[in-house]
């Protein structure tokens, strides 16, 4: 295993991009203070090359990064949630085109009111929605509904669910996509109740414990929050940057009031992302074990959006075809390339960038990995 953690400091200084392959590439942006910090991994299908970790997790405190720092992962905790589904398809317990009214049924009678049409007046959808339809955003439902705010985590799993059944669709079933956090919360709820656990014990015991996704929580411990990288944003003036908290949790991000967002409440290290990443990579299996069936990963990772939808999602999944992974809303990314046999996960905690320069960084990751691994098949 390749490891460079990056801890050489001096007051006032960053921390020094000094043995790493990844990391110095990166260094430039956390000079100009544009980025804060970065953890860096880079892996195959069975041995992590590269972990490796630059600038601070928290600036004013000149606290370095470290390469086990947990980061809010926000909408990558969707594919976590796909795989979580389909390990009840693969049991023969769901099928992706069963209608998500017959295991919710507060979902039966839903209408299509299309705001953006002159005159819409209310219709029956053509089908009902599928399960398949809330893991590819081709529902019609809305991104959240108004009892998710002022933050996402409110209320109850079932309470969020029933609220997004009282709310008309936005358009036809299948002939659009739009990116709805309810549309997946809703895919975690049919979990529960299929499962008769509650969502986030039936992802514990059945992919996080047995992958030893051990930093992988809807609620950070205490010793996990000491870990928790901090979110910054540019400064109103754009010269420097600013610490936020993170928009849409409340806080004590360890109060299990809180309810669990499968759409996007995770928070995780880059460790354990690559351990899900190579479950994907390797057609569903981890350490000889298998979890998902090959078939449940290849519905996952294939375009699944239709032919009349340029958006590339499979199940959960943003996918290019050779390429799949996914984004999260503070700027972590995780990448697998079927064609290279590459893994690469990008973790940092950003609320926006202060200049243009933010969107060179990650580019800046991914040719630094390429430039050293590029050739691991």
């Amino acid at each position: 295993m390749g490891l460079a953690l990056l801890l050489a400091c001096r007051p006032g200084l960053a921390p020094a991009a000094d043995a790493g392959k990844i990391a110095p590439a990166l260094q430039p942006f956390v000079d100009s203070h544009t980025l804060a910090g970065a953890v860096l991994l880079v892996a195959n299908s069975n041995q992590v090359l590269a972990l490796e970790a630059v600038g601070w997790m928290d600036v004013a405190a000149k606290k370095p990064m470290r390469t086990d720092c947990l980061f809010w992962i926000a909408s990558e905790s969707k594919p976590i949630t796909a795989a979580a589904l389909m390990m009840l398809v693969d049991e023969g317990k769901v099928q992706l085109d069963d209608p998500v009214e017959k295991y919710l049924p507060e979902f039966t009678g839903l209408i299509v009111a299309d705001k953006k049409a002159k005159h819409a007046v209310p219709k029956k959808p053509r089908h009902p929605i599928t399960i398949k339809n809330l893991l590819t955003h081709t529902s019609g439902m809305p991104f959240r509904s108004d009892l998710e705010k002022p933050t996402l985590d409110l209320h109850p799993l079932a309470e969020r669910v029933r609220s997004y059944a009282q709310q008309a669709l936005e358009f036809e079933p299948d002939t659009k996509y739009q990116y709805s956090n309810a549309g997946i919360n809703t895919a975690g709820r049919i979990v529960e109740v299929v499962s008769g656990q509650p969502y986030e014990v039936f992802l514990e015991q059945r992919l996080l414990q047995p992958l030893a996704m051990t930093d992988t929580t809807f609620w950070p411990s205490a010793e996990q929050l000491t870990r928790l990288a901090k979110a910054y944003r540019g400064s109103k003036d754009k010269a420097d940057i600013e610490e936020t908290p993170i928009d849409q949790l409340r806080y004590p991000l360890n109060d299990h009031t809180r309810g669990p967002m499968p759409a996007g409440g995770m928070f995780s290290t880059a460790s354990d992302l690559a351990r899900f990443a190579q479950l994907l990579l390797q057609g569903g299996t981890f350490a000889g074990r298998r979890y998902l069936s090959a078939a449940a990963v290849r519905e996952m990772t294939r375009k699944q959006t239709g032919a009349g939808i340029d958006k590339g999602y499979g199940l959960g999944l943003q996918t290019t075809g050779t390429k799949f992974g996914h984004l999260g809303k503070y700027g972590t990314n995780f990448s697998i390339d079927t064609q290279r046999g590459l893994i690469t996960v990008y973790m940092v905690q950003n609320a926006g960038w202060r200049n243009a320069d933010g969107s060179k960084i990650h580019p800046a990751f991914y040719q630094a990995a390429l430039a050293a691994f590029g050739k691991v098949q």
